[in-house]
């Protein structure tokens, strides 16, 4: 990647001839532009005053060439650096706050062709491996001809004194990343692509990018997240593939099966995906079933006969039909092992384990426990304080006297650690336990070198999605037994699938179902209102009791806001002790409106962040201390979807934002840090596997759409010590009351009762 924005070096002479490297660099502004009033500009960039990497956007002081004058230059300069001649072209423009500027439309970088020039442009740090010292020596040894020579002879390098084999290849290697992505950047430009894409393509297909993209240019939406369709269709345009190409509606599917993925369906019906797919181009249908039938020929889709109902013709991806099918047949094999025989002390076991714990379990967690010794695969499925943490600690202890081997898992890392802190045993994330290898994208546990285990307990199983239920399947050994343990009633995974719906629904499997909530549980009003909202009766609130749970009534968009901002900024800190940045999580059904996600974070960020300095680096986004969340799985990066952490600040050498996730210091390159969004409030989804100390849950009929039972009992389950509900009474009886859930398609259940 190239120096970025922020490097201070020095640069070329201003006075030099120039070798041009040119690069088009397009504002997107292009309506702001009058050919009549367009300039062209020379000179020596002397500082960057602002950098925004994300867009690309930068403010220079420039010194002219013809003049020794200084002006301002604004507008996409991409990569340039302190000392670097560029000529630009644009026009003038009278900025109502920082005056007269000029308005960049595109550039040409101007490499030197003194000694001197080419002495300081190499000096300035452009290239890692040459610094002052050795830009002298090489100009020195090369004179005119450095640059070239880097370039077209670089086994002449380690003729100059201080550089080897190896810190000529580093040195070549740093000067074809430079020039390679400014030809990207050339490319791309004249095709309307942002800094940030342009960054990633290059960092997916290196040289190969822009042969990619001519050649199909709607690959971009399948291999680089934050490349939609519409925009790949756009890029597709430009290059004349025509509205009825073949190739269009064959990314069209692909793209219809990626959305429905992140609706959390396995597969669409034939007729839906052909539909959504015409709609999406605008196209005949006849089209897209010419496309697909090719797709399924060339095994790039699967069509699946074999379901029953309107919906028989699935379309799946190969990927997704691959994991249903390995997860109904890997559960149908486990389910076929003989039952291992079972200790016949081991109630004399348990009731040792009561008495050192001084609990006694109920008559149905004996039952459970029992059933763990003997089952194949196991079920346990309960709501908050129906005991499950208390049977799993006691099938971990049994399990362990019969001197079995136990294997830990849960969906998150921060489910895996409440499971490791209730069973005094390590508990891993299923990436980790399955030994996830970011480099290869593949897991090295699998069927030829599965698990050592004897019983694999996986926690927080309605977050399991069919795709990491597949690898975690392929990976149970022979002879092992597996107990999943989770909370049906809570929202379904936010991948695609519903495992543990699908394996209660079968009824193949042995099922657990915990419905008693114990007593000291029972003292908890988040407790109580968690399992009244899940049999369809509204929250109580404002009693004796109320200690732990509250609702206040609030009608208009802007009473929720004010309620919540107080909440936040005085009440809570003040009466409860806890703190607004570390400890209170605002939760909303949906990301838009006034009381919405996005809406809530930024004027979270202005009541408990606005004294923070701004981070520079990404411009006036984030705030150091901002509470920010991790929105896509990053294996480079050990950093996965949900995952919530505090912004730092810059690294010293400023290339890198620093990030804390749980202790644990990230350091993010600035093309990756669109992967981070603000999370002082986060969708309820987002917060599935989570607990918070204190939950904030606005509620207005804004959210009409969203307000589902399920998400309602998810939202107050995510509570620890406090729940607060805000907004109006007919947004809360309606999430209770709505009990009907989104179809989620998938043909698990079918597989498993007719294999």
């Amino acid at each position: 990647m190239t120096t970025p924005f922020w490097h201070n070096g020095q640069g070329p002479d201003d006075s030099s001839n120039s070798t041009k490297l040119c690069l088009s660099r397009s504002t997107q502004r292009g309506s702001l532009f009058d050919p009549a009033k367009t300039s062209t500009l020379a000179g020596r960039v002397q500082r960057i005053v602002y950098a925004d990497p994300r867009a690309g956007w930068a403010v220079i002081r420039l010194l002219l060439s013809d003049s020794g004058t200084k002006v301002t230059a604004v507008g996409a300069l991409y990569g340039v650096q302190p000392g670097e001649r560029l000529r630009l072209s644009g026009e003038w423009q009278q900025d109502p706050k920082f005056g007269r500027q000029f308005r960049v439309d595109t550039y040409l970088s101007l490499l030197p062709s003194t000694p001197q020039g080419i002495e300081r442009y190499l000096g300035s740090g452009l290239i890692p491996g040459i610094g002052q010292v050795m830009a002298e020596r090489l100009v020195e040894k090369f004179g005119l001809q450095t640059l070239e020579v880097i370039e077209n002879e670089p086994e002449r390098l380690p003729e100059v004194s201080g550089i080897g084999a190896h810190r000529a290849a580093q040195i070549q290697q740093a000067w074809q990343r430079q020039k390679g992505i400014r030809e990207v950047l050339i490319f791309l430009q004249g095709h309307g692509i942002s800094f940030s894409q342009a960054i990633k393509i290059h960092r997916q297909y290196g040289g190969r990018a822009v042969a990619t993209i001519r050649s199909n240019p709607y690959q971009l939406a399948e291999d680089i997240f934050g490349f939609g369709f519409q925009t790949a269709d756009e890029i597709a345009s430009r290059l004349g593939i025509g509205r009825d190409s073949p190739i269009r509606a064959a990314a069209a599917i692909l793209h219809v099966l990626g959305q429905a993925e992140l609706q959390g369906h396995v597969f669409l019906p034939e007729d839906r995906a052909i539909q959504d797919a015409a709609a999406l181009l605008q196209q005949p249908a006849d089209l897209i079933r010419s496309a697909l039938a090719v797709l399924v020929e060339n095994q790039k889709i699967v069509r699946d006969l074999a379901g029953q109902g309107p919906a028989s013709a699935a379309i799946y991806s190969r990927r997704l039909f691959h994991a249903e099918t390995t997860v109904a047949n890997r559960l149908t094999e486990l389910m076929a092992q003989p039952n291992p025989p079972t200790a016949s002390d081991w109630q004399t076991d348990l009731a040792q384990f009561e008495s050192q714990q001084q609990f006694t379990l109920s008559t149905l967690q004996k039952d459970a426990v029992g059933r763990s010794l003997k089952e194949n695969v196991l079920v346990i499925t309960g709501g908050p304080g129906t005991g499950k943490t208390t049977l799993t600690r006691a099938v971990v202890e049994l399990i362990g006297r019969q001197d079995q081997r136990i294997v830990l898992g849960a969906p998150t890392g921060r489910a895996a650690k409440r499971l490791s802190e209730a069973t005094g045993l390590e508990a891993k994330t299923l990436h980790r336990l399955l030994e996830f290898d970011p480099r290869g994208m593949t897991f090295q546990r699998h069927s030829e070198r599965p698990l050592e285990a004897d019983v694999v307990i996986v926690d927080e199983t309605s977050m399991l999605d069919c795709a990491l239920a597949w690898h975690l399947l392929e990976a149970i050994p022979a002879g092992c037994r597996l107990i999943l343990v989770g909370d049906v009633d809570q929202l379904p995974s936010v991948g695609p699938g519903r495992i543990l719906a699908d394996l209660i629904d079968s009824q193949l499997v042995p099922i657990i179902r915990l419905e008693e909530v114990f007593r000291q549980a029972s003292r908890s009003l988040i407790v109580a209102n968690a399992h009244r909202i899940r049999r369809g009766r509204m929250p109580k609130s404002e009693t004796d009791r109320s200690v732990d749970f509250y609702y206040i009534e609030r009608h208009h968009p802007e009473e929720i806001l004010e309620t919540v901002d107080h909440l936040v900024g005085v009440r809570i800190p003040r009466g409860f002790g806890l703190d607004p940045r570390k400890d209170i999580q605002l939760l909303a059904p949906m990301r838009r409106g006034l009381v919405g996600v996005e809406q809530l974070n930024l004027r979270l960020q202005q009541l408990l962040a606005a004294e923070s300095p701004p981070v520079e680096m990404v411009g006036s986004r984030f705030r150091q201390g901002d509470r920010v969340m991790q929105i896509r799985n990053n294996y480079d990066l050990e950093v996965f979807n949900g995952d919530i952490g505090h912004i730092v600040g810059p690294s010293e050498d400023s290339q890198n934002l620093l990030v804390d996730f749980y202790g644990n210091l990230v350091a993010y390159p600035a093309a990756e840090v669109d992967q981070l969004v603000l999370a002082y409030a986060c969708t309820i989804h987002k917060a599935q596997g989570s607990e918070y100390p204190c939950v904030v849950l606005p509620l207005h009929s804004q959210h009409h759409i969203m307000l589902q039972r399920n998400l309602l009992y998810t939202a107050v389950t995510r509570g620890r010590q406090l729940v607060i509900v805000v907004g109006e009474p007919k947004a809360l009886a309606r999430a209770v009351r709505n009990n009907r859930q989104k179809v989620r398609y998938t043909r698990l259940t079918e597989r498993l009762t007719n294999p």
